[in-house]
């Protein structure tokens, strides 16, 4: 055998939803990949942090199967929940589209829970929803 077979590394998936994100949800809408410097200041507009969760192979060196944990902090539970809802629409809505380094095949809402956030016992709790995602990608 000559040589090593080609290789092409999969896509950070952080990366490409919190950019899906990023330039689809309302301006003032805090996203990135871990909570923001001074996140009560950040409540106001929202705050949506996307996490890997997990993970592999759908089909060997061609697609992966990967989970996406998105932390959603609002000033209020009604408007962290409506953030949410507009979350996973726009992730669904990504399906069957290609993105800088990716494709992204099939798109679902695995689990919406209520999970408040409690900084410390000096502060009150923070509307809090985790929205779990699962996406099948490719290199694009």
């Amino acid at each position: 055998m000559s040589g090593s077979l080609p290789t092409e590394a999969m896509p950070d998936v952080e990366q490409v939803v919190a950019a899906i994100l990023k330039a689809s949800l309302p301006a003032g809408t805090s996203v990135g990949t871990e909570w923001p410097a001074n996140l009560a200041s950040k409540l106001a507009g929202g705050v949506v942090s996307v996490t890997l969760g997990g993970g592999g192979s759908r089909l060997k060196a061609v697609t992966a199967d990967r989970t996406i944990d998105i932390d959603i902090l609002g000033a209020t539970k009604k408007q962290a929940f409506t953030l949410a809802a507009d979350v996973s629409a726009r992730l669904i809505a990504a399906q069957g589209t290609a993105q800088p380094g990716a494709r992204i095949y099939g798109v679902d809402e695995t689990s919406l829970i209520w999970l408040p956030y409690q900084a410390s016992a000096e502060t009150d709790t923070i509307p809090r929803y985790v929205l779990v995602m699962s996406m099948v990608v490719r290199p694009a």
